[in-house]
């Protein structure tokens, strides 16, 4: 269903839903080494401040745009490009809201709920109860706010442009408008791995560009000024299992049904993932409630587990209690596996992404799944985040109720005195920041480094990988450094839900990246685990119920008991990914050493490929030494992807 943009008066109607909405991208034949721009035909937007000097900044971004919205004073506010039934546009007087994204609101009610709002503060009330994933710009008496989402799946980032502050929905556009030169201590930085440490995920690898917060919007003053304010906090986690359970049905229910509309531009089909695991398996059922025909998609993988436990057994068995579905499967033999399609790469990507490892098979799946008419694609993304807490809960369970954390620590049988100790420690975040960046080193960790009591602590200290160069590791520890003295708080004060949404957020910025590259062949993408309503609702349960020793993510079975049938619910745990790892390492160990060998990591700097190709050699490396290469391949392949670009940003790779 498509919805034109809200009367500033009759006659203008047409003229500005031809602006705001420019035709949405033609379906394409997968390639996720196309070349282009980082915007040109790719979804993306930014907010101008309702001044003169706005005005200019809008000068610089409107070559690169084909949709623009206007402040009440007639200046650009929105340029950028976006499909038509992503976007609803209000305006009621000086006043004007527009939602970007997945979001069930008509531009009818849109407009009702404006009426609520007298000033910048009042603007949440605007979306108040609606599922989804979206951004939200309003502009109030000549005042900007924008903001994105708590998951990271939108986010926001700001720059000077012609000499304003300008938000935009991605880094590339302010960093190639501005010709930002890469931060290349950042760039070392991103070696280390995804959850390293808050807020290491904010630093921008384009100078001068940096994130908000996802938590916090960004204020746009009419003179080109701005300040950050936040706008979501987590909740206290104080629900009991049950009652949180409820809460969690509800949110996530709606979550999938802001998926599953029944119609859009594009057709009324949805698919989704049928992995065989519990999140998948959740999502896929509920999606079957809906309007939308659905069809599901299984990848046959290492997975044989014992017999009957098996992915694919356990997808073929939802397959069949899902009749009015179409189901796909995609053989062993058939799926790519990691590593491959990497050699010659010309992709436009915004920064680094650990998923690039998997460009291939993301083609191979959309390839077959546009061909079978979707127009979204649902991922059970976060639901290891959400519902898998860590043991760090036990440290503030023992100051509550001890003898239950005592329980719980025997019954997951964890090293006992090491353990005591570790929930003795009291260390702040800021402490441990600062202890991680001092103790910053590339040695290999040992194969137990992240288990034990280190996993009740604000994190395992983080390493970079065995390659790195001394002068990589010593930019990655400036950095670390550099955030640690401003002494940032965590996410939460109380250590399981700073994990617990740090993940998710992790999770959030590598779905947001995974949907980069599949817009531009032609099928979004949907996380529901990662819809803020569904964060918020996991996150107000008591951690230690969530957590419960012995019981598989007790909060989304039982939220999801009579919903999916309960065979599915009790399932037991997968495997992890180590067996496709190798497989890709056997089959592009070749290619990975050719791309490595010319290298620009390596031209300026950060890494030295023999002690990588060291590392990759024999027949079966060890798992905690190879894991960082996915880091390593997403920054070298971004570093190759910025040829890609009509501005190359500023950056003297060739003088190393």
């Amino acid at each position: 269903m498509t919805e034109g943009l809200s009367r500033k008066g009759a006659r203008s109607h047409e003229r500005d839903r031809h602006r705001a909405c420019p035709a949405p991208p033609v379906p394409r034949s997968p390639s996720l080494t196309g070349g282009g721009t980082p915007v040109r035909g790719e979804p993306w937007f930014a907010v101008l401040p309702d001044g003169a000097a706005g005005a200019a900044a809008a000068g610089a971004l409107r070559p690169w745009a084909s949709g623009v919205i206007d402040h009440a004073s007639g200046r650009p506010w929105l340029v950028g490009e976006w499909p038509c039934d992503q976007i609803r546009h209000a305006r009621a007087g000086s006043a004007q809201v527009t939602v970007l994204g997945r979001c069930p609101v008509t531009t009818v009610d849109l407009t009702r709920r404006l009426d609520r709002i007298r000033d910048l503060d009042d603007v949440e009330r605007v979306v108040a109860g609606l599922p989804g994933s979206f951004h939200l710009i309003a502009a109030v008496g000549g005042r900007v706010r924008v903001r994105g989402s708590a998951s990271a799946v939108r986010r926001v980032f700001q720059a000077q442009v012609a000499g304003v502050t300008v938000a935009a929905s991605r880094s590339d556009v302010l960093g190639t408008v501005t010709g930002a030169p890469v931060d290349e201590e950042v760039l070392a930085a991103r070696l280390l791995p995804h959850c390293a440490a808050w807020p290491l995920q904010e630093a921008g690898v384009w100078r001068g560009v940096t994130g908000v917060p996802p938590d916090h919007c960004l204020i746009l003053e009419p003179d080109g000024t701005a300040t950050l304010r936040r706008w979501w906090s987590p909740p206290e986690p104080a629900l009991p299992l049950d009652e949180g359970a409820e809460a969690v049905r509800d949110a996530l229910v709606a979550a999938v049904g802001s998926c599953a509309k029944g119609g859009s531009h594009y057709g009324d089909t949805i698919s989704a993932d049928l992995s065989g695991g519990l999140d998948s398996t959740a999502l896929c059922f509920l999606a079957g409630r809906g309007s939308a025909r659905l069809v599901t998609m299984h990848r046959q993988g290492a997975d044989t587990g014992p017999s009957g436990s098996g992915d694919t057994v356990w997808a073929r068995r939802a397959a069949a209690a899902l009749p009015n579905a179409r189901h796909l499967t995609a053989g062993r033999d058939d799926v790519p596996p990691w590593f491959g399609g990497l050699t010659d790469p010309r992709q436009a990507l915004e920064e680094p992404s650990g998923w690039v490892r998997d460009t291939a098979r993301i083609a191979y799946v959309t390839d077959r799944l546009i061909a079978a008419g979707s127009y979204l694609h649902l991922t059970g993304v976060g639901g290891d985040e959400l519902f898998s807490v860590q043991p760090s809960y036990l440290h503030d369970l023992v100051r509550r109720r001890p003898l239950t954390a005592l329980a719980h620590l025997r019954a997951r049988r964890m090293p006992w005195w090491r353990s005591l100790r570790a929930l003795a420690e009291r260390d702040s975040h800021a402490a441990w920041l600062a202890g991680c960046a001092g103790g910053l080193s590339g040695e290999p960790a040992p194969s137990n480094a992240y288990g034990d009591a280190l996993a009740l602590t604000w994190g395992a200290p983080p390493r970079m990988p065995v390659w790195a160069t001394g002068q990589a590791v010593q930019a990655a520890r400036d950095v670390l450094s550099g955030i640690a003295a401003d002494e940032p708080p965590p996410l939460c004060r109380r250590r399981a839900q700073h994990a617990t949404l740090l993940q998710a957020r992790t999770a959030g910025a590598g779905l947001r990246q995974v949907e980069q590259a599949t817009v531009r062949l032609g099928l979004p993408y949907a996380a529901p685990y990662l819809d803020d309503a569904v964060i918020e609702a996991a996150l107000s349960v008591r951690p230690h119920e969530r957590g419960a020793p012995g019981l598989r993510k007790p909060l989304l079975t039982t939220a999801m008991d009579g919903l999916v049938p309960r065979p599915f619910l009790a399932r037991p745990p997968r495997s992890g990914p180590a067996a496709e790892f190798y497989a890709g390492l056997r089959r592009h160990r070749t290619e990975l050493m050719d791309l490595f060998s010319s290298s620009l990591l390596a031209r300026i700097g950060l890494i030295d490929p023999a002690a990588l190709r060291a590392a990759l050699t024999g027949p079966r490396p060890p798992l905690h030494a190879v894991e960082p290469l996915s880091r390593t391949l997403a920054c070298e392949i971004w570093l190759r992807s910025l040829s890609g670009r009509e501005r190359l940003p500023a950056m003297a790779i060739g003088g190393h």
